[in-house]
């Protein structure tokens, strides 16, 4: 393929690095392994388990060379339950390749990667992949869509050509050369169509109208009605894209690797280098070495290995770095892993053996680094109880789960001691299915998972009394104690209380704390068989023995008289209720509503979601047992886009559904 004008140039000459991210669906790993074969790397078999890779539960990274610059690409998955991934990714890329499927229906699924890229002011271009099933279809009306999610500007940098109603390749508009695709093969640089003479020329211009935006001298060709040449529009483009001004957009066919070459001398002119990225985020090049880690893998016998990108200086195999002895540096070449003694600046790197690095730690030879942003991890959004198969793999369960949040932030492991479970909370039934088996397959233990446990509670409804004797007479002292007790509600929320009422000695003083703490023991399981709470226990009266009466025997007849007591008081359960936020199209906000109500939700209101056009923030108040799918069937009725977080509000009587 012949070069167009500047494309020989290169910013940078210290390796890139690229993050591909785009929905489920959109061709995404297939542009990723076209992209490493048209740099001469073959796929082969890269970091990460092959049946995962396959799933597209984890990110993969291959290292290449294109035209004598060194980069890394990272392909993430596509499902939001694995959005860390991507987040992590991306806190580490020069520039994020969004690709995405020719259909304006489906643009709403690139709303949440758009809004994450301009919070974080990373330069992005969009790849419209699958350009060769457009049929009727028009790049154009795709690009409308898109933009209706972005707040940057989305410029077409290519348009299709069609050829009996078939794309058959494109016009680059920058160069205003153009190419008709052949499959497995370079393009052929054609003469512009007759017929595509107007829209080339009416997309040209738009195009130049964009970036005459940020460009006083494009500007001044805009407005005298100047052709501007090639060197014109790559310039500002250039510039644009490196500020995050705007996304260029590009098409192409990943399968049929229509495109690709033209794609990596874009990605090649106009990705920033990474002493640009380094600015942006704030580092200093000046200083000793300095990387920071976006994901964590335990290999197995390889041990643990931490993925990072070196900001600064370079980084030697045996060297300390972060308190640890670095114990191998490891790059995905030509589809191996390739053990490299040093690493510099710019390059994504597979560090081994740092046992005290965690994802998004900074790390340098000193242990002094600075604090850069790295993405939080999201609240969990659905749980599961795990329980060993096999008790014997108890011990190991502690540190499998470890080892499995260390290697995925977006996991939580919550030790519940009111169920008398672990929980395993995640971002969805996926994102859990994959941790159960990469628990058993990389971690040796296997689990069987279940529906958590809903902490219920129960509380009273009526004052009620009860007095109970305990009398034990056998040989030598016996055991008396006589009380009398009464139940009360408290106002939801209020507690327990325990208040004495004895006047007169008929219960002495030192017996008084016996009583107390024994009520508020038998209160932790009421008559139906759960946690009381919200009550009032009063000692009224009592009496007792000279030498029967003991702590033990007040205890015993307190219990006696809190069990009957809390049966006479017409005891109620209470389920723990949640205020929920849903986040959803616009469109999915109707069915949002439907959802929360079915499950006994109550709709406290929407509005638009602030700085995220054409979408709503759903609020509900929603009882915890009917979360444990919620996200499952939400994300079915939003193309997968639904979310929520959640907080415990308060504890209500249960109501029938």
């Amino acid at each position: 393929m012949n070069s167009g004008p500047n494309e020989a140039r290169s910013p940078s000459r210290r390796p890139r690095a690229v993050v591909l991210i785009g929905p489920q669906g959109s061709g995404k790993s297939t542009l990723f392994e076209a992209l490493l074969a048209a740099a001469g790397s073959p796929p082969g078999r890269r970091n990460g388990d092959a049946r995962q890779r396959a799933m597209g539960t984890e990110a993969r990274l291959g290292h290449c060379t294109f035209m004598g610059d060194a980069w890394a690409l990272l392909d993430c998955p596509g499902s939001v339950e694995f959005a860390q991934e991507q987040a992590a990714a991306l806190a580490v890329a020069d520039l994020a390749l969004i690709v995405c499927e020719p259909d304006p229906g489906r643009a709403a699924t690139l709303a949440p990667a758009f809004h994450a890229l301009e919070a974080a002011g990373l330069p992005a271009m969009v790849f419209v992949n699958k350009a060769d099933t457009l049929g009727e279809t028009h790049v154009r009306d795709t690009l409308a869509a898109l933009q209706a999610h972005s707040r940057r500007p989305l410029v077409l940098r290519q348009v299709p050509i069609r050829e009996g109603g078939e794309v058959t390749g494109y016009v680059d508009l920058v160069s205003e050369r153009a190419y008709r695709w052949r499959r497995g093969a370079p393009s052929d640089l054609i003469r512009i169509p007759e017929q595509m003479m107007a829209r080339e020329a009416e997309a040209r211009a738009a195009l130049a109208e964009a970036l005459a935006d940020h460009d006083d001298s494009l500007l001044e060709m805009v407005v005298e009605d100047t052709v501007p040449t090639p060197d014109d529009l790559y310039r500002p483009m250039h510039a644009d894209v490196v500020a995050g001004a705007l996304d260029p957009v590009l098409i192409g066919a990943a399968e049929r690797r229509h495109g690709v070459l033209r794609l990596w001398k874009a990605l090649r002119h106009d990705v920033p280098g990474p002493e640009v990225t380094a600015a942006r985020r704030g580092i200093a090049q000046e200083g000793e070495a300095l990387a920071q880690v976006f994901r964590t893998l335990h290999a197995g016998h390889g041990g643990k290995l931490s993925f990072a990108r070196i900001w600064r200086g370079a980084v030697k195999d045996g060297a300390t770095l972060g308190g640890g002895r670095i114990g191998g540096i490891t790059r995905y070449m030509g589809g191996e892993a390739a053990k490299v003694p040093e690493a510099g600046m710019g390059e994504v790197v597979a560090l081994g053996r740092l046992e005290s690095a965690a994802t998004g730690d900074v790390l340098s030879p000193s242990g002094s680094a600075p604090t850069l942003p790295f993405p939080a991890a999201p609240q969990p959004v659905f749980a599961l109880a795990i329980a060993t198969e096999d008790r014997k793999d108890d011990v190991r369960l502690s540190g499998a789960l470890a080892r499995l949040a260390e290697e995925d932030p977006s996991i939580s492991v919550i030790h519940d001691a009111e169920a008398g479970q672990i929980l395993l909370a995640g971002q969805g039934d996926l994102h859990l299915g994959h941790a159960v088996a990469r628990l058993a397959e990389a971690h040796g233990v296997r689990v069987a998972t279940s529906r958590p446990r809903i902490a219920f509670k129960e509380t009273i409804r009526h004052p009620a009394r009860h007095h109970a004797r305990h009398r034990r007479q056998t040989g030598g002292h016996g055991q008396f104690a006589d009380v009398t007790l009464e139940v009360a509600p408290r106002t939801r929320g209020d507690g327990f209380v325990f208040e004495d009422r004895i006047v007169g000695g008929a219960i002495p003083r030192k017996f008084i704390p016996a009583v107390g703490e024994a009520a508020e023991e038998a209160a932790r399981r009421g008559p139906l068989g759960n946690p009381v709470v919200d009550v009032q226990v009063t000692l009224l009266d009592g009496a007792f023995h000279s030498v029967d009466s003991s702590d033990m025997a007040f205890a015993t007849a307190t219990r006696m008289a809190m069990q009957e007591a809390l049966s006479k008081a017409e005891p109620v359960v209470l389920e723990p209720v949640d205020q929920v936020t849903v986040l959803v199209p616009q469109d999915g906000t109707a069915a949002a509503q439907r959802l929360l109500t079915g499950r006994r939700g109550q709709i406290l209101g929407y509005a638009e979601k602030p700085d995220w056009p054409g979408w709503d923030e759903v609020q509900a108040l929603v009882p915890e047992s009917e979360l444990h799918d919620l996200i499952i069937e939400l994300r079915s009725q939003t193309m997968g886009l639904g979310t929520y977080t959640r907080r415990f509000d308060h504890l209500a009587e249960t109501r029938a559904r």
